[in-house]
Parts: structure tokens; sequence; C-alpha cells
């Protein structure tokens, strides 16, 4: 397959009526409060919340009414209130993991949340269908995160 970098690069941006530090908090601490877990999850039909563990080395993770837990990836980068980092496999091999960088910063009284997700190279044959989901994906998600910022 012959893409450009570019092209295997999601990058979307919602901006907020919140202070970035508000905003990273949402974003990390209570992600539990909107990711759509009943459309994004490794198992929708017993989900029961997602969990970012805030340090270097934390799981990113969704625990199921039964207790189960399914890694969706590993916190790699932690510099609050700026920026977060983190492996994304749910529900695959670590092998396949892309990554994730979400910047947050203050632009007037609110914040610019920037979300760029690389590294699907690794998904092989998968890489057109898998990537096409996710530019839509990021779009559900980030409108719920801006709502939940919103609100809270």
């Amino acid at each position: 397959m012959n893409q450009q970098t570019s092209e295997l690069m999601i990058e979307k941006s919602v901006t907020v009526a919140a202070p970035v530090e508000h905003a990273f908090r949402v974003f990390t601490e209570e992600i539990h409060t909107w990711w759509p877990l009943h459309t994004h999850a490794v198992d929708p039909d017993h989900h029961d919340t997602v969990v970012m563990e805030g340090r270097p080395g934390g799981r990113l993770f969704e625990r199921t009414r039964g207790g189960e837990e399914h890694v969706w990836g590993a916190v790699l980068a932690w510099d609050p209130p700026n920026r977060v980092g983190y492996s994304w496999h749910p529900g695959r091999g670590e092998e396949t993991a892309q990554e994730v960088e979400v910047t947050f910063t203050p632009v007037g009284q609110g914040t610019r949340v920037d979300v760029r997700h690389w590294g699907w190279e690794k998904l092989g044959d998968r890489l057109d269908e898998t990537i096409g989901s996710y530019k839509e994906g990021w779009d559900i998600v980030l409108g719920r995160y801006a709502q939940a910022t919103e609100r809270s």
C-alpha cells in the first residue's frame, strides 16, 4: 500500500468553554462520564466503566459489570494539564497498538483540545476499514467529551 504518512494520521480538534485544567481533568480522570461505552467498547453488552490511570505506565481500560478488564492501552506521556499520550489497542494485541496524543491549549476563555492518532500501518490488511471508522468515531467521542466538559 502506498499511502502518504499524513493519510495515516487522524487529527481532530474541539474547543471547549472551560479552563485547560478542567478540560484535562474531564478527558483523563472523568473519562467514565463521557466515553460512549454503549458503542465504543470491547464488550458493549456488559460494560461498566472506563478508567485512565493518571501516570506514565498507567493503564487505559474498560471494566465490565462482572469485573472483567479489557486493556485498551497504556499511558505513555502524562503532563497535566497540557498533554496526555497513550498506546491504543482495544480488543487487539499490543503489537497492533497505535498512539494517541491529546494536547490542551488555552484559547480565550476556553481550551482547544487537539487529538493526533497514528500508527495505523500496524493493522496490515485491516488498516483501511479501521482507520475509516475511527475518523467518524473520533467525531462522536469528542462531541460527547465537549458536552461533558461544558456541563460539569
